[in-house]
């Protein structure tokens, strides 16, 4: 499948099926996050897989936005070896992290399965659900399955800006703070 068509047709799943995901599978998703780039190629990424009955039933106390997936990805990094910025100190592990997530998000989708990035999760509780060290932030969740028989995308999810509503060349004149351009929701 070509790039442009499995960017446009991955969407969030929301209902799985119960059938387990083979560990041939999670490997090559893990194999596509390892490889994604990262900031001075730090790999500060730290993947929790969740596939157990005790940590699938620990995660559905973190967040509502588990879907009953059979499968979950913790995404997280490690602080102590992320880049940071020397001009202002930006840690750049939670854009690494994304990386890794997106990377795998799209490695789950063409070998047919469904993914769903979840960022409304307490991470307190996840801390301590899953006893994570005080460097280890989490940045994301992502339940991952076979899609259910009823799963579609979201009503949304062709709906998309312009390009020239989110693409300026050489400079941001004239570009107003928080305004969507003119092709949003058209």
């Amino acid at each position: 499948m070509d790039f442009i068509k499995l960017a446009k047709e991955r969407y969030s799943v929301r209902k799985f099926a119960a059938k387990k995901v083979e560990e041939e599978k999670v490997a090559q998703i893990l194999e596509a996050g390892r490889c994604a780039p990262t900031a001075v190629n730090y790999q500060p990424q730290r993947i929790l897989v969740i596939e157990s009955g005790d940590s699938l039933a620990k995660l559905r106390e973190c967040t509502p936005y588990h879907f009953n997936a059979p499968l979950a990805l913790l995404v997280c990094y490690d602080r102590t070896a992320s880049w940071k910025r020397s001009y202002d100190g930006c840690d750049m592990g939670v854009v690494d992290a994304s990386i890794v997530a997106a990377q795998m998000m799209l490695e789950a989708a063409s070998l047919g399965l469904g993914t769903t990035w979840v960022g409304h999760f307490d991470p307190a509780a996840v801390r301590t659900a899953f006893e994570l060290p005080e460097y280890i932030e989490p940045v994301a969740l992502l339940p991952t399955g076979y899609p259910h028989d009823s799963a579609k995308p979201s009503h949304l999810h062709e709906d998309r800006l312009r390009l020239d509503d989110t693409v300026f060349y050489n400079s941001f004149d004239g570009i107003a703070p928080g305004a969507k351009g003119a092709g949003a929701h058209d």
